[in-house]
C-alpha cells in the first residue's frame, strides 16, 4: 500500500483516541480487528474528506462476496458436479458468506441439501463458545449495535497468526442462520491448521495464508470422514488467500516456535458482561 502511495498506521495507534485510550492501558497492545475498525471509524468521523468502507460483518459486505459463489457455482456447472459439504474460514463472516450463501439460497428454493461449515480458530470462538446478543462491531462502540455471536466487543484475542480472523463478533446473517441451525460452526488450533496447510502446499503447490488453512483443516477432516466411511462427497472450500505475505509464519512454524493459543475464559466473561442491555 505505501509503494502506492498511501500511509500505514499500526493499530493501535497514538493518532486516535480510541488507540490512545487503549495504549494508555497496555503499551504493548497486541491490537484487534475491533480497535482497528474503532480507529478507522473515528478518522472518517472527524474528516469532512473521508468515508470509512467496511470490509466485512455487515450485510451489504456479505451479498458483495456472493460472486465468490456464483462463479463457484458455474465452475461445478461446467464441471457436472454438486457441493455436498461447503467450508470457508470465518472470522467477521463475508469470506465465508461469500462462497456458501449462493448455494444456501439454491437450498432454500426447493434445492439439494448441502452441509455448511464455518470454521473459526479457538482461541477467538466467536460463533462455537459466544452469545447470541446485541452488541457493537468495535471496541470503543462507535458502530450500531447489532444481534450476532459475540465474545464481548472489549475482548482482545491473542496474537495468533491468523490475523484477519482475530475479531470478537460475527455479521449478522451468519449468526442468524447458525442459531436456526443452517450452518455448522467448528474451530481448529493455529498448529493443526499450519500443518494442514503445509499438507495443501506439498499436494497442490500453494501455500495457503494462515486465515486459509482453518478451511483446508476442515476439509482434510471431512475428506477423511469420507475416507472412513466409505462415503464419497464433493467438497468445495474457499482458499481465499496465499501465504506469500505470511512467509515468517511458515518459518516460525517449520521451527518449532509457533504455540497454540488460548482464549482466556475470565476475560470473555469479563467482555460479556458489559453486553448493553436492550429492552
Amino acid at each position: 500500500m505505501e509503494t502506492y502511495g498511501a500511509r500505514c498506521i499500526p493499530s493501535p495507534s497514538p493518532e486516535t483516541a480510541a488507540g490512545r485510550a487503549i495504549l494508555a492501558q497496555r503499551p504493548d497492545h497486541p491490537g484487534s480487528l475491533g480497535i482497528a475498525i474503532s480507529e478507522a471509524v473515528e478518522v472518517a468521523a472527524m474528516r469532512e474528506d473521508t468515508k470509512y468502507a467496511l470490509g466485512s460483518v455487515l450485510n451489504h459486505v456479505l451479498l458483495h462476496q456472493t460472486i465468490v459463489g456464483l462463479e463457484a457455482m458455474q465452475q461445478l456447472e461446467m464441471a457436472g458436479d454438486d457441493p455436498d459439504v461447503i467450508v470457508g474460514c470465518t472470522g467477521g463472516g463475508s469470506n465465508f458468506a461469500g462462497i456458501a450463501f449462493p448455494f444456501l439460497g439454491e437450498k432454500l428454493r426447493g434445492g439439494r441439501d448441502i452441509e455448511l461449515i464455518a470454521v473459526e480458530p479457538s482461541a477467538c470462538p466467536t460463533l462455537t463458545k459466544g452469545l447470541f446478543a446485541y452488541d457493537y462491531g468495535d471496541t470503543a462502540k462507535l458502530t450500531p449495535l447489532v444481534k450476532m455471536y459475540t465474545l464481548g466487543s472489549n475482548f482482545v484475542p491473542p496474537g495468533f497468526h491468523a490475523g484477519g480472523l482475530r475479531y470478537h463478533g460475527m455479521a449478522p446473517q451468519i449468526s442468524h442462520l447458525t442459531k436456526l441451525g443452517y450452518i455448522k460452526p467448528t474451530s481448529y488450533n493455529q498448529l493443526d491448521c499450519f500443518a494442514a496447510g503445509i499438507q495443501f502446499a506439498k499436494a497442490e503447490g500453494i501455500i495457503p495464508a494462515p486465515e486459509a488453512n482453518h478451511a483446508v483443516k476442515a476439509a482434510i477432516v471431512e475428506a477423511e470422514k469420507c475416507r472412513e466411511s466409505g462415503e464419497a462427497k464433493t467438497i468445495l472450500f474457499n482458499l481465499c488467500g496465499h501465504g506469500n505475505f505470511d512467509m515468517q509464519a511458515y518459518t516460525d512454524y517449520l521451527a518449532g516456535k509457533l504455540k497454540d493459543l488460548t482464549y482466556a475464559e475470565d476475560e470473555v466473561a469479563m467482555a460479556l458482561s458489559g453486553l448493553p442491555s436492550i429492552g
